[in-house]
């Protein structure tokens, strides 16, 4: 549910990353079929790529979830706001306890701003992004 969120308030901000010349693109861990699952679902134009073997999410760092995560409050509050707000959990993929994170990259290889998540609500902000790009 709360990859479904982030989706979506990056989908409402689109206009303004393009606005200030930037793209987005997300990564999955489904399949194909998943992946365009998703996409219909979300609604999502930006591109989706699919890592199913969690090799960017290696390469980024980001952590993997216990069980133990399901009863932080910090995640019970995020899944509180994202229910209000319409989202809710579907068929999981392959690691339903993969954390997400969100990276703000600059031409010539700059990493411009990097967020890697605590817990599965724990995203990024679309306005914490927009403030990375110059």
């Amino acid at each position: 549910m709360f990859c479904r969120e982030h989706v979506a308030q990056l989908r409402e901000h689109e206009q303004a990353f393009r606005d200030k010349g930037a793209g987005l693109a997300a990564i999955g861990l489904g399949d194909r079929l998943y992946a365009r699952l998703f996409r219909e679902d979300t609604g999502i134009t930006f591109p989706l790529l699919v890592d199913e073997r969690r090799e960017a999410y290696r390469a980024a760092g980001l952590r993997t979830a216990s069980l133990l995560h399901l009863l932080r409050r910090d995640n019970a509050t995020a899944r509180k706001r994202a229910r209000a707000a319409g989202h809710r959990q579907h068929r999981t993929g392959k690691n339903p306890l993969q954390l997400g994170g969100s990276f703000v990259f600059g031409p010539g290889n700059v990493d411009r701003y990097a967020h890697i998540n605590e817990t599965f609500g724990d995203n990024a902000s679309p306005a914490s992004l927009l403030a990375a790009l110059p």
